[in-house]
């Protein structure tokens, strides 16, 4: 989780991830920031986001984007 938050605060310094859980429904990242966090995770983790992950669910939240990485690294 730290090395996720780590990559959230490089892409998007000015958000406080620890506690935001609307990311997306508040419009704080963009289609660029999620195309970003997407090759980053990627690479990060060893890990392949598809379009199917790509939902607003996954997003949301710091939260809800580790809960994603888990799950495609038991995949």
């Amino acid at each position: 989780m730290e090395e996720l938050m780590e990559i959230l605060e490089e892409i998007k310094p000015d958000v406080d991830f620890a506690v935001c859980d609307t990311l997306i429904d508040d419009g704080i990242l963009d289609s660029f920031d999620i195309l970003n966090i997407v090759s980053e995770l990627n690479d990060a983790f060893d890990i392949e986001i598809t379009p199917v992950d790509i939902v607003p669910e996954n997003f949301n939240s710091a939260k809800a984007l580790w809960e994603m990485v888990k799950r495609l690294q038991e995949d």
